[in-house]
């Protein structure tokens, strides 16, 4: 099993930290970068993690990091010890940090923001459902860890296919639109998009829709049905159960 030690959310200019092997005996530390930059020396090896980067660093190891000069960045650091779910990710087993940049980044920093808020608030049952969406995080990452890194250019693929679903996601985008897009077949499209993302084409634009809904309930004077039809779903029901589930919220409680 996993469990949680805790979430942090670092949004500064002038962020330092650091941690000595002796007083993190048993600790991973998990770093996500939403936005900007920042330095980690971790033994002989420096790092600059930017928007999009993942940092792992294992139990033991002593490392310091700081924020650019003038620089905001933001990132989410989870700590937690795994040392029955080690024996099953060879990732967790690793004896220096791992650094990437993987193409599930949004969803796992929409997973990540969801478990600082609840554990923040101390809503009911985090500690479960925290280490339950950490593992699969872990587990995700050690998936592609496995398969190695993407090219340069099909990862370039894998951004023109997010570019086009950001585009025209209030219409229905299917991976015949992709494909001739990317100039590739459907099916290499769908196939290339899920494992590099982790979502299917048709997931994505409705991840792509609820984070424009989420917009537009808070910042404008819309009516949940009307922000139903902008967003290309006819039926305000279907509407409201997709945002349920992908939020965890209702529609209503956001206009509220």
């Amino acid at each position: 099993m996993l469990k949680l030690l805790d979430v942090t959310l670092d949004r500064s200019m002038n962020w330092y930290g650091h941690a000595e092997g002796a007083d993190t005996d048993r600790t991973h530390t998990l770093v996500l970068v939403s936005y900007g930059k920042c330095v980690y020396w971790i033994g002989a090896d420096k790092l600059i993690l930017e928007k999009g980067d993942l940092l792992l660093i294992p139990p033991g190891t002593d490392y310091y990091g700081k924020t650019v000069p003038t620089v905001f960045h933001e990132k989410l650091v989870v700590r937690f010890h795994a040392e029955q779910l080690a024996a099953e990710l060879p990732l967790l087993n690793q004896q220096s940090e791992v650094h990437a940049r993987l193409g599930r980044f949004e969803w796992m920093l929409d997973r990540l923001r969801s478990l600082h808020t609840e554990w923040t608030d101390g809503t009911p049952y985090t500690n479960i459902r925290g280490a339950a969406i950490v593992a699969e995080i872990v587990a995700l990452w050690n998936r592609e860890f496995d398969q190695g890194p993407m090219v340069s250019n099909t990862q370039k693929l894998v951004e023109r296919m997010k570019q086009y679903i950001q585009q025209y996601h209030r219409e229905k985008v299917t991976k015949d639109e992709l494909g001739a897009y990317i100039n590739r077949t459907p099916n290499y499209a769908a196939t290339l998009f899920r494992r590099a993302t982790g979502q299917t084409i048709s997931e994505a634009v409705h991840t792509a829709r609820m984070k424009t809904a989420v917009y537009m309930l808070t910042d404008s004077l819309l009516t949940v049905n009307e922000i139903s039809d902008y967003l290309g779903y006819r039926d305000v029901s279907y509407f409201q159960r997709v945002f349920k589930r992908t939020t965890g919220r209702t529609p209503s409680s956001y206009s509220k």
